[in-house]
């Protein structure tokens, strides 16, 4: 009786101290980066960045695209940036968010994209040299560097 009264205090205890945690509140997270890229119904490009977040976080990251769809082009990406939302730590951020898009350009162009990875959302915002025509699916992903 006695160890289960004290098991029973334990996950009572810890049952307040994760909402607590989350209590705290979401953490605002930027991104800035530079990618470059190709696409011939396969779509890839990579990059770097840095995500700095309102609680003093400062992370290199590298990123990664990926996807597939009625896609073709090539472009660079020079001071892109995107907000993050729904984090509660740095580390949330990073891994695979999913986009669908639909893109067109030439020589200048600029364009935005909207991404979830779970609760996590993130929008991106950039403008880029090359040319592009298509629809397509694609993986996002961000990892340490």
């Amino acid at each position: 009786m006695k160890k289960t009264l004290s098991l029973m205090a334990v996950l009572m205890a810890s049952a307040m101290v994760a909402p607590a945690a989350q209590a705290a509140g979401n953490i605002e997270c930027n991104l800035r980066y530079d990618m470059a890229g190709w696409s011939l119904f396969y779509k890839t490009a990579s990059g770097n960045g840095t995500i700095t977040c309102d609680n003093g976080t400062r992370m290199l990251v590298k990123i990664k695209v990926k996807g597939g769809g009625l896609t073709v082009g090539k472009s660079k990406i020079v001071g892109g940036t995107g907000r993050f939302s729904g984090a509660y730590s740095p580390n949330d951020l990073f891994g695979t968010y999913a986009a669908v898009g639909a893109h067109a350009g030439a020589v200048r162009s600029s364009g935005a994209a909207a991404m979830t990875k779970g609760d996590i959302s993130l929008a991106l915002a950039g403008t880029g040299k090359g040319w592009d025509l298509g629809i397509d699916g694609t993986a996002f992903t961000i990892e340490r560097r």
